[in-house]
């Protein structure tokens, strides 16, 4: 699995201040169109986002799962985005300074396109995961600015 990363100017707190706030997930999440709920709980252990993926009038309902969390270092989650399948997402907050290391990693779990080379497969995630962090992290500057 391989592990795509960007530099934020943030602290780990503010970056993580930005992963606790699930109603912020679309704006960084490439795929994701809207939040339908997100958990009282949120980002507590088994607490879920309820999002939607796609375009209208072709928007699919699912979930994302908390199954790691050590505030504010690391959180593991389980994607769900069927019919495509499911993935585990590690996000890691590495401090650097005043700024942040922000280390993503994630791979199919369950699905059809766990079916894909790894190769491919991984190929196809890095270059998602690149435009998310990069989204991610100007959400986290903005927030911190």
């Amino acid at each position: 699995m391989n592990v795509t990363t960007r530099i934020v100017d943030a602290t780990p707190q503010q970056a993580w201040a930005v992963l606790s706030d699930g109603w912020l997930y679309p704006l960084w999440v490439v795929g994701a169109a809207r939040m339908r709920e997100v958990d009282d709980s949120w980002p507590e252990l088994g607490s879920r986002l309820h999002h939607s993926a796609g375009s209208w009038p072709f928007l699919i309902d699912d979930t994302t799962t908390v199954l790691e969390r050590d505030p504010p270092r690391r959180l593991v989650l389980q994607a769900r985005g069927w019919p495509a399948g499911e993935a585990r997402v590690t996000i890691e907050l590495v401090p650097r300074g005043d700024q942040t290391e922000l280390r993503l990693a994630e791979d199919v779990t369950h699905g059809p396109t766990k079916l894909l080379p790894a190769p491919l497969r991984q190929w196809l995630i890095r270059v998602r995961n690149v435009e998310a962090l990069r989204r991610l992290g100007l959400v986290m500057e903005g927030r911190a600015a």
